[in-house]
């Protein structure tokens, strides 16, 4: 074992009647494995709110929409379909639609909705992936009720559940009438939560022939659900589009119709740098406050060790050992501290949150590899750095002074 290494392991281990230096050690060490866990918890956490915001905005709003110009409705929706996908290879999936405003009505209660109709056999919609009761099922039937699948907070509201009926009810054609109120009964065949409080107690969705009658729109479309392979292909796919479609057709991304909510996403981003670089700054003074203290209470070995003829470099590595050991130990037990909490959290979502305020029930966890392996390196290398203080100190003092006065 070299000198510089054995001499560091037992300055960090104590003595009976010398405990205050395991004290600090254990400090110092208590102070990065905290301050490494509090910066993975947040990275995790932060990349998990972006992803689950982007996952459950671009579920209903697809990545891009090709609409009618100042809403006009689309007529012949089986051509551009045609059209999109012969000619667009960007394109992953397109999924027409027909939505409106409308009245959903129960025994106990009345609210508004936003009515989607879509093609149960083109169908990219959230509430698919977001089930948590009942079948989604909105295939026609020859008799009994049609099927609506409502969000779960939509039906605490109208106090109903899998298998009850509700009224829809809309204004029938393009004019605005309440002489024209067209009324269609629906059952609940499933109820999904996406988590997000304002699509879930708002959108309703039918098959789209049902909204199609319901509306009295005949065969047209509001517009279409459009996936692609590359997000970094919607801006040119949004100005090609209607192009090559033609007037009324209109395209927009999903950056451009959630611009406030993914603006408040790269807001949240900005202050990371200036959180890792605190945390990072108090583990540091911390090292650098234990080993000064090292330093000074080993005054006298230390010039012993000098007046023996023991090199500055390996007086100096002494430190640096030391140094590295607490950051290596605080290091270690923060991923793990971090990795436990996160795993806790991920799979039995522990902490809940507000829907109508933060868009989702629990808070997210971005497990990411990468967020581990760049908060312990950058840790340890200041780590390493803070040691360098302390050590070029205790190689420099007067070895005769330091015995003499041990300091």
């Amino acid at each position: 074992m070299p000198v510089s290494f054995f001499i560091a392991l037992r300055y960090l281990r104590s003595r009976q009647h010398r405990g205050f230096i395991s004290f600090i050690t254990l400090i110092a060490i208590v102070g990065v494995t905290l301050g490494v866990a509090a910066l993975i918890i947040t990275l995790s956490v932060l990349g998990g709110f972006e992803r689950t915001i982007k996952e459950n905005v671009i579920s209903f709003t697809a990545h891009l929409q090709l609409i009618g110009f100042q809403n006009q409705l689309l007529p012949n929706p089986a051509h551009a379909m045609e059209v999109v996908l012969s000619e667009y290879p960007e394109v992953k999936e397109i999924a027409p639609y027909l939505s409106r405003e409308g009245m959903i009505r129960s025994t106990v209660a009345t609210d508004g909705v936003l009515i989607k109709g879509v093609d149960p056999k083109n169908d990219i919609s959230a509430a698919k992936t977001h089930l948590v009761q009942g079948t989604y099922s909105l295939e026609q039937r020859d008799r009994g009720a049609e099927g609506i699948i409502l969000g779960r907070r939509l039906a605490q509201k109208l106090e109903v559940t899998v298998g009850d009926r509700v009224l829809l009810l809309s204004l029938g054609g393009s004019t605005v009438s309440l002489s024209q109120a067209r009324v269609m009964q629906f059952e609940i065949r499933g109820l999904y939560e996406t988590g997000m409080a304002e699509y879930d107690e708002t959108y309703a969705y039918v098959n789209l022939k049902n909204a199609q009658r319901l509306f009295a729109v005949g065969p047209m479309v509001s517009g279409f659900d459009i996936l692609v392979h590359d997000l970094d292909s919607l801006t040119a796919l949004a100005s090609t589009l209607p192009e090559r479609l033609g007037y009324p057709y209109y395209a927009r991304t999903t950056y451009e119709m959630n611009r406030n909510l993914f603006t408040w996403i790269e807001l949240q981003k900005k202050p990371i740098p200036i959180i890792i670089g605190l945390i990072i700054i108090v583990a540091t003074v911390n090292i650098i406050g234990t080993l000064l203290m090292m330093v000074m209470e080993k005054g006298k070995e230390i010039g012993i060790l000098r007046a023996l003829g023991t090199e500055r470099k390996k007086l100096t590595g002494i430190f640096l050992v030391q140094g590295m050991f607490i950051g290596i130990v605080g290091v270690t037990l923060g991923n793990i501290i971090a990795f436990l909490l996160c795993w806790l959290e991920l799979h039995y979502r522990v902490i809940s949150l507000p829907s109508g305020i933060y868009f989702m029930t629990h808070v997210p966890i971005d497990l990411q590899a990468t967020n581990f392996l760049l908060v312990s390196v950058l840790t340890l290398v200041m780590c390493l750095l803070s040691s360098i203080i302390p050590s070029r100190l205790a190689s420099s003092r007067d070895p005769i002074r330091m015995i003499r006065f041990g300091s």
